[in-house]
């Protein structure tokens, strides 16, 4: 007879935790003394600061086994499978840039507004306890692409097995310490922009943002299956009909790799040959985040203009490039891409450990839905992949 402990303790999933955070962070902060409020903030200030050590640790536990992996594989293939991923990713996150930058500053100005600093009516933690990084996150980041561009040049099975075991760890601490105390760093947080009188403005922005993101996903699905199923001959919306199953197991899941088995068995019913449908699906579960870049650059806008910080094409397009490497096979948890972009968040844009906060927040509430958009943006990568291969192979009978 199996343990079912296990089972009950994991029913309450990541995002209801965290709607219990903000509702209890928000009675703390409007109906508690400020003595008590401190408290909260400072607790959530020490992990917050340890989540800052671990974001250099967490690129290179990541990034590193990631881009070695894509070194090995079926020579083109790979590369044009990796290339038009990436390419995918990259226009998702330049089209909401377009969308948010036109339509967020009608509506988010006013919680810009409220303050010169919206941060200089945050209360202070009681004390602080300052937890370094080993290095900084650019320092993180070149190294991450040059053991992984080693390890694929080099096919260094040592340095492979090593660094895959670092990721291991990295991801044990994500799913045993700071996916759990994810809540405590959001209810420290929405207590004290509560107690400075600012969540009524912060919540109703969060639904508006929230319908921006839908629709983004909805359109950039759109665009996918009508480019892919319009060169493979096929009836887009068909294809997408197909794979809803997987969204829907997506949304449930919040893991593109759990996902995986739905995912691989739609795309086979889209006509997809079984090889292509076995290389690209698995592939594409950790490179393809085409729904995931939608709704961190959504997100980075909507926190940047809450906290009166300019936004422009030439601050948002080279973290939309980066967000595509960084991401590269994000741990298949929760949260996964938004952990791994905290860096990219920090190094490029400038965010505070308030501002991360609120990224994690945002990123999280409606995580199930980006990684939807993720898997069913791969069934579209799949097609294209179908039809080219088998044009190739024509080509050269």
């Amino acid at each position: 007879m199996t343990n079912t402990t296990p089972s009950k303790a994991t029913r309450l999933g990541l995002l209801p935790r965290l709607i219990i955070a903000i509702i209890l962070g928000i009675l703390i902060g409007a109906y508690t003394p400020e003595t008590v409020v401190r408290v909260f903030v400072t607790l959530s200030a020490i992990f917050g600061n340890f989540l800052h050590f671990t974001i250099p640790l967490i690129i290179i536990g990541f990034v590193a086994p990631g881009i070695g992996d894509l070194g090995r594989g079926s020579g083109k293939i790979l590369g044009i499978t990796v290339a038009i991923a990436y390419v995918s990713t990259i226009f998702s996150g330049t089209l909401s840039y377009l969308v948010d930058s036109t339509i967020f500053p009608s509506f988010i100005e006013v919680a810009a507004g409220t303050a010169q600093s919206p941060e200089d009516a945050l209360l202070a933690p009681l004390f602080v306890i300052t937890m370094p990084p080993v290095m900084g996150v650019m320092t993180a980041l070149l190294m991450a692409f040059t053991l992984g561009i080693g390890m694929a040049a080099t096919n260094s099975k040592v340095l492979s097995d090593v660094m895959h075991e670092f990721q291991a760890i990295i991801e044990k601490l994500l799913r045993s310490v700071i996916i759990p105390l994810l809540p405590l760093l959001i209810c420290g947080t929405f207590a004290n922009m509560t107690f400075a009188g600012q969540v009524q403005v912060l919540l109703t922005t969060f639904a508006k943002v929230y319908c921006v993101v839908i629709i983004l996903h909805v359109l950039v699905i759109l665009i996918q299956y009508f480019i892919a199923c319009g060169i493979a001959k096929k009836s887009p919306f068909r294809c997408i009909a197909t794979m809803l199953p997987a969204y829907m197991t997506a949304i449930g899941t919040q893991s593109s790799a759990a996902t995986i088995p739905v995912t691989l068995r739609q795309t086979k019913l889209n006509g997809v040959s079984e090889d292509i449908a076995d290389f690209v699906i698995p592939l594409c579960a950790t490179i393809h985040l085409s729904g995931s870049t939608i709704t961190l650059t959504s997100c980075a806008i909507a926190v940047m203009l809450m906290s009166g910080m300019p936004v422009s094409f030439g601050i948002m397009f080279p973290f939309i490039l980066m967000l595509g490497v960084v991401m590269v096979a994000a741990p298949g948890v929760p949260g996964g891409a938004v952990m791994a972009a905290l860096g990219v968040l920090a190094s490029m844009l400038g965010f505070t450990p308030d501002m991360l906060a609120l990224m994690v927040a945002l990123y999280l509430a409606q995580d199930s839905f980006g990684t939807a958009c993720n898997i069913t943006g791969d069934g579209a990568i799949a097609i294209l992949m179908d039809k080219l291969v088998a044009e190739r192979k024509a080509d050269s009978q």
